[in-house]
């Protein structure tokens, strides 16, 4: 997933914060996208704001086979970084060695 720009409005308001972190955890896979926001200053106002906008920019909507997958995207606003990691789940088989077939006799033959 390609990170978005910060909007100035958020940017600024984080800066006046005191947040110098801000993360986008993304989640999916069975037809509902999931987001939380987390900042390292507690403000519910700005996660809201966050959340909001996040929505509209990156459309995530979860949709999938069903195994669970998620993108994080960390904004460094100290820094004037961002980078992203994405993250699933994949099936993986693990079988036995092949042995003999026991038959149990019956009564009932």
């Amino acid at each position: 997933m390609k990170a978005q720009p910060l909007p100035k409005a958020i940017y600024e308001k984080a800066v006046e914060l005191g947040v110098e972190h801000i993360t986008l955890y993304f989640s999916g896979g069975n037809d509902e996208g999931y987001l939380e926001v987390s900042l390292d200053v507690d403000n519910e106002e700005l996660s809201e704001q966050i959340e909001s906008w996040a929505w509209d920019v990156y459309g995530y909507n979860g949709a999938g086979d069903g195994t669970d997958y998620g993108d994080n995207i960390y904004y460094n606003v100290k820094e004037k970084t961002v980078h992203t990691e994405e993250w699933f789940y994949e099936r993986c088989e693990r079988g036995t060695e092949p042995e003999e077939l026991e038959i149990e006799e019956s009564e009932n033959e």
